[in-house]
């Protein structure tokens, strides 16, 4: 599957299938990487069956070789192949374009030949038949022992013709012959799929990728006999040397790899003592105004954790946080100046369960103070810890961007790396693209895309049933192919993406334990395995994410200081504002963090939180975690029932649950409970109990969950804890796997949500003002926010060529809307037209606005259809008009830019034509043409007067 629009077939059920058919080694060779590999080596190792490490190389010219790994050496010269491979695919000052096809050049091969295993390739493109001469230069820099000629039957037209050429080759190089399969899918029932997938890659239907497909259901896993007996007329015994060649590549990627993370023990006070002497620091400043107690209390608390972290051995795990956090410092400066209100702003915040660490509080890693909140540590760190555990830190965009540079500049390029995350097919990808594939109607197939529930692919057979004509559809032979391939089709990857903001780092070269290649953005590099495959090889991932909130409340601070002449510390806003709070209660929360969606504001109208603790709990409720737990309806029963009588306790399914879940009324609202329920209940070790949160969130263990319920069940009953009831509690936890908060991570959220909710009620224009500038983010678009606003009161003003900024802004207490918020008006657009204002005065009419600026046709266009020059008062029809006859400067076409054509300055000698006066509905329609939204009338005031009587809107 990892042979991107290609394979057919998961690592899983290639393994699952090799070990049915009695195979004792297997080896998966995807195209160009290495993407699967330690996916498939577990779940080989978990089969009984002997993983073998290997890619499909590309080489310059377009030929491929399967290269093997025989050792640790071998596996780090593959890695470097493919790195070296792919990094050609960005060619030099292309940064928006799409990347080009890896090649990796003979001369990188065979230098770094050590450790590996050599084949000449399949049959259609095979270095063997494509290139005898480099087929001949890799068989001398490999030798004998680790160069082969690779025989395979795909049954196609001219098998025997290259079966000779080929063994005629290995005779001439005095090199042997192995018998491979060339393998796609692990099933026939997949070859109509892989077909598919092809016609895919190749943009086109299955009609018109004839020649690039396979044309039968010979590439697809066969049992070992068979397979030897399909060479039995042509070489046996190079499917002989076939097995004698897997029992050499022994290879074991599972094992430890040799990665290890900067951990500054190069330094020459030791790691612990650079730790404690900064959080010492730290816990004097934050602290130095609280009691005596709450000092001792936090003392304490630091001590234990460096201890645990002594133990633990993750002192440099922290330095090293704190390090990129100081990187990200220098960043902040950069991007705001040191002159700016954001200056005083931390560069970003925590999330996670990490903000339950006092040592991330005190090192800057969080804005949470866990002694105040009373967040647990177990979730984060623990004494049976498995893994690194993770740090997730938000940045503002602006901030986040140049960071994710820094860093592997820092580090250096061979050191430093993104991760890679793979999209999968849901609903609507599959549809359009299988239904393209089999040549179906587009029309069709965007209607049946926009009834499906957009992510469950296997489900498209069942909603095409909600078409009124699918019987109709059925009786096609076409449309019972798509049925069956959108099913078969569901949760393969598509292509390899970047992940949100997960880096990892390494002392040792990266290079050498999983390739590197460039990211589709310019400056980027990611490596080759997801975050699941980074945390089964104990990488280091460090989570730099963007937070669109932080970017609005950043500008928020930034904004009121320019307007109101004072700095906001959002670090000492009272907490406890009724104001905010009746606002939260009623469900006033259009635009606030975490608490706008309908679901929240529903929630929020039966829970009313009344003060940060239940903002926390809000946060972490509506998660698909608390729901399939069947969390919520208690909860709310519970809660209300303590508002008509505080004497009364929350019931629990047994007594010895009344305290973990004491702060959520009954209910398992956090990760963290999950923990404590399985320690409390069934005996687990905290190790144990990480152990299933983990296998609870991760996509690929599900089938891991019902291995633990035997333990639960059988830990219980060592409690007294009868079986019905166990099996109750373990149903909500597996339930809890959807997707949960912990604590910890809720209450930063929490904190923001109220925050942002603080600056929507205090400071409604400039809240607004920053939402639009954050776009895109939150639940709701911006023709909802402004509306929402103005119900509230705000002014909004439309863009305005003589008034507007390129972003949004504050003037005289009203919004107003910024040039580069009107469609196809770049922001370097809308600033040349500011920048052109500003240096020569107010535009004074269309004309002159088209000929002081460089700006395009199209983009001048844009802004007269979204009123942006309605201040020349001249009806938008006259001014496009107008527009059209202006004589404007241009280039040449095909000089590049570098010639210009001029306009001969003659006036226009036709007269504008009396044009229709736009009605309202035009009017309204090209603002949502040109803006996405209307600050004059509203679509349903226009509807109103043709409603029939009593109808409400």
């Amino acid at each position: 599957a990892y042979s991107f629009l290609d394979g057919a077939s998961h690592p899983e059920e290639l393994v699952a299938r090799a070990a049915e058919l009695g195979y004792p080694a297997l080896a998966l060779t995807d195209h160009d990487g290495v993407y699967g590999s330690l996916e498939f080596a577990h779940a080989a190792k978990h089969a009984g069956l002997r993983p073998i490490t290997g890619a499909e190389v590309t080489v310059v010219g377009g030929a491929h070789i399967t290269l093997l790994v025989e050792s640790s050496r071998g596996y780090a010269n593959l890695c470097r192949i493919l790195t070296a491979a792919h990094a050609g695919t960005r060619p030099e000052g292309k940064e928006h374009r799409v990347l080009l096809e890896p090649a990796a050049s003979l001369e990188t091969v065979a230098e770094l030949n050590g450790g590996l295993v050599c084949l000449s390739g399949c049959m259609r493109d095979g270095l063997a038949l494509r290139d005898p001469q480099g087929a001949a230069r890799l068989a001398g820099a490999f030798g004998r022992e680790r160069f082969f000629v690779e025989l395979q039957r795909p049954f196609e037209r001219g098998d025997s013709r290259r079966h000779v050429a080929l063994r005629h080759l290995a005779e001439h190089l005095g090199v042997e012959t192995v018998a491979t399969g060339n393998i796609h899918a692990h099933s026939s029932r997949r070859t109509l799929l892989q077909d598919t997938l092809v016609a895919i890659r190749c943009c086109t239907s299955l009609d018109g990728c004839e020649r690039e497909r396979r044309g039968n259901r010979e590439s697809v896993l066969r049992a070992p006999i068979e397979m030897v007996d399909r060479f039995s007329g042509i070489d046996r015994a190079a499917a002989e040397r076939t097995g004698e060649l897997a029992e050499r590549l022994t290879f074991d990627l599972t094992a430890e790899l040799g990665y290890r993370y900067p951990d500054f023990s190069d330094h020459a006070d030791p790691a612990t003592r650079q730790l404690a002497a900064i959080c010492d620091h730290a816990l004097g400043e934050r602290y130095s105004a609280c009691s005596t107690l709450e000092q001792a209390q936090a003392r304490a608390r630091l001590e234990s954790e460096l201890g645990l972290i002594g133990r633990l051995r993750l002192a440099g795990f922290f330095l090293l946080h704190h390090e990129v956090l100081e990187l990200a410092r220098e960043c902040a400066l950069e991007v705001r100046g040191r002159d700016s209100p954001r200056m005083h702003l931390p560069p970003g915040r925590g999330r996670g369960s990490s903000v339950g660490s006092i040592v991330c509080y005190l090192t800057g890693l969080s804005h949470v103070d866990p002694v105040e909140n009373d967040l647990s540590l177990g979730r984060f760190l623990n004494e049976e810890l498995a893994a690194v555990p993770d740090i997730d830190l938000d940045f503002p965009r602006d901030i986040r961007e140049k960071l994710i540079v820094r860093v592997t500049e820092r580090y250096g390029r061979e050191h430093a790396a993104l991760v890679a995350s793979f999209a999968t097919y849901r609903s609507r990808g599959a549809i359009r693209d299988v239904g393209k594939a089999l040549g179906l109607p587009h029309a069709e197939l965007e209607r049946l895309a926009r009834v499906t529930d957009g992510w469950h692919a296997e489900r498209v057979a069942d909603e095409m049933t909600s078409l009124p004509d699918a019987d109709q559809k059925l009786l096609s032979k076409r449309w019972r192919a798509f049925r069956f391939l959108t099913s078969e089709i569901a949760r393969l990857p598509r292509h390899v993406s970047q992940h949100p903001g997960g880096m990892v780092i390494s002392s040792r070269p990266l290079v050498e334990l999983v390739p590197v290649q460039p990211a589709a953005m310019a400056g980027r590099q990611l490596c080759q395995w997801d975050k699941d495959s980074c945390a089964d090889a104990g990488f280091l991932k460090i989570d730099l994410l963007g937070l669109g909130m932080l970017s609005a409340v950043e500008d928020c601070v930034v904004q009121i200081a320019e307007l109101r002449g004072k700095t906001i510390d959002l670090s000492r806003i009272p907490l406890d504002d009724a104001a905010v709070y009746e606002e939260i209660q009623r469900a006033d929360t259009v635009g606030v963090f975490q608490i706008e969606s309908r679901a929240q504001m529903q929630m929020l109208l039966r829970t009313r939180p009344e003060n940060l603790d239940d903002l926390t709990i809000e946060v972490a409720l509506v998660r698909p975690g608390p729901i399939q737990g069947k969390a919520i309806h208690p909860y709310v029963a519970h809660r209300q029932r303590l508002r008509e009588d505080p004497s009364f306790v929350p019931p629990v399914d047994h007594p010895l649950l009344a305290e973990p879940l004491r702060s959520t009324l009954g209910v398992v609202v956090f990760q963290d409970q999950v923990l404590d329920v399985a320690m409390t209940l069934a005996g687990f070790s905290v190790g144990e109990a990480e152990g299933l949160r983990r296998a609870m969130s991760r996509k690929r263990s599900h089938a891991a969950l019902e291995a633990y319920r035997g333990r639960f069940l059988a830990g219980a009953e060592e409690k007294g804890v009868e079986e019905e009831t166990a099996n109750r509690v373990y149903d909500k936890l597996v339930g809890f796997s959807g997707f949960g908060f912990p604590k910890s991570h809720a209450a930063a959220f929490g904190l923001l949500a109220y925050q942002s909710a603080w600056l929507r009620h205090h400071y409604p224009a400039v809240f607004l003002c920053a939402l639009l500038n954050a776009q895109p983010m939150g639940f709701y678009p911006p023709a909802s926010l402004v509306r929402d606003a103005q119900r509230r009161g705000v002014e909004v003003c439309p863009p305005d060529v003589n008034l507007s900024d390129a972003d949004c802004a504050v003037q005289y207490g009203a919004v107003r809307i910024g040039l580069a918020h009107v469609n196809s008006v770049g922001e370097d657009e809308a600033k040349a037209v500011v920048a052109e204002r500003e240096r020569g005065g107010l535009y004074g009419a269309v004309r002159e606005l088209a000929q002081r600026t460089s700006v395009g046709t199209d983009m001048l266009e844009a802004l007269v259809t979204a009123g942006a020059c309605d201040s020349f008062e001249e009806p938008r029809r006259a001014l496009l008009w107008q527009l059209g006859l202006v004589p404007r400067t241009l280039n040449v076409p095909g000089s590049g830019g570098e010639e210009r054509q001029l306009a001969l300055p003659l006036d226009p000698t036709a007269e504008v034509p009396e044009l229709p006066e736009q009605t309202e509905w035009e009017r309204m329609l090209a603002d949502y043409r040109g803006t996405n939204l209307s600050i004059g009338t509203h679509p349903l005031e226009l509807l109103r007067p043709h409603l029939p009587a009593g109808v409400l809107s």
